[in-house]
């Protein structure tokens, strides 16, 4: 399943690629790619904390009809991303095997390799953009025309700079923080990076302590992208990237505000378990050559009570939860897909 490039992960110095296609889908369209309903795809894997960033946003936004969404195999190869979850292997509106086929029509020899999130025009059948850091803050200010009523405000204009540092420290150390670890080929390198994820993590424990949600009272941005890491914590990071100085599990600020974030519409019913444990076992060969996927962690533990809303906030503002998972999109409450 994995070639040389999944074999090398944790046998050199990791690097995370910047994005090499930046275009913005604007409502003024001056990159060139105006906000349309319908006219693009995006292509995410649910096993990828960066696409499932842009999952949650789509969902809470109410997007899904204005952004379709097709989702790749978690097993992914040295070809890229793969459609092998639709009949015949191919998005069956894009008609391509692989990601890849559409970053080739749009650029040859480009540098960065294959990623999701990517947003791809329908029409052209041309790449548009894989800059997972934009994407969601452009579904939030940019989409605002196709937004569901009673959308929340991802991203507050007066709470932006205060959410941006968050979202940088939480990424430096939490999100990047748990691959460097991973990956890590040497020893001190690993210490390192393990013991600037816990350090911040005990850090965020602390802010979260007294409130609800990182930034004001409501959902943003820098729930969704802390989510996202903490959700595959004791699934994948603790064990296979030897994050193991304590379990999300056993933390008691964290444990309770991830759980309550799963709980909320939006963010647990995009959640696949199954996805992620595939991936991350049986794609990084590197450091897992074995390929065995274990069993646990139980979940069940994610529906306990919280107790957080004691703390008061408001989880979409002025406005309302999203309704019912698409039927195509629903995953079982056990994290496989239906």
């Amino acid at each position: 399943m994995g070639g040389d490039g999944n074999r090398a992960y944790g046998h050199k110095t990791f690097t995370r690629s910047r994005s090499h296609f930046t275009d913005r889908i604007t409502a003024d369209g001056r990159d060139g790619w105006p906000v349309e309903a319908g006219r693009y795809r995006l292509v995410v894997s649910r096993a990828c904390p960066w696409a499932s960033r842009a999952v949650i946003s789509r969902r809470l936004l109410g997007l899904e009809d204005a952004l379709p969404m097709a989702v790749a195999d978690p097993i992914q190869d040295d070809r890229s991303w793969r459609f092998t979850l639709d009949p015949d292997g191919r998005d069956p509106v894009l008609g391509i095997r692989f990601l890849s086929e559409a970053y080739d029509r749009r650029e040859t020899g480009y540098p960065g390799g294959v990623s999701v999130p990517a947003v791809v025009d329908v029409p052209s059948g041309r790449l548009v953009t894989n800059d997972y850091q934009r994407l969601t803050l452009d579904l939030a200010t940019e989409w605002t025309a196709l937004h569901r009523t009673g959308a929340p405000d991802l991203y507050p204009a007066g709470r932006r700079e205060e959410i941006d540092q968050v979202m940088a420290e939480v990424y430096e150390d939490v999100n990047n923080g748990v691959y460097q670890a991973g990956f890590a080929p040497r020893q001190k390198e690993y210490e390192e990076a393990c013991a600037g994820v816990f350090r911040r993590l005990e850090l965020l424990a602390e802010r979260l302590a007294g409130q609800r949600y990182l930034v004001g009272d409501t959902l943003t941005e820098a729930d969704i992208r802390l989510f996202t890491t903490l959700v595959r914590f004791d699934a994948v990071y603790h064990g296979h990237f030897k994050c193991n100085r304590w379990k999300l599990a056993e933390n008691p600020v964290l444990w309770a505000y991830a759980r309550d974030l799963f709980q909320t519409p939006g963010f647990g019913d995009t959640v696949d378990f199954d996805h992620i444990k595939r991936h991350y076992y049986q794609v990084h060969t590197g450091i897992n050559p074995t390929g065995i996927v274990p069993l646990g962690p139980d979940l069940a533990g994610w529906r306990s009570p919280h107790h957080r809303e004691e703390l008061g906030g408001r989880p979409f503002g002025d406005g309302t939860a999203p309704g019912p998972v698409p039927a195509g999109e629903r995953v079982a409450a056990e994290g496989r897909a239906v």
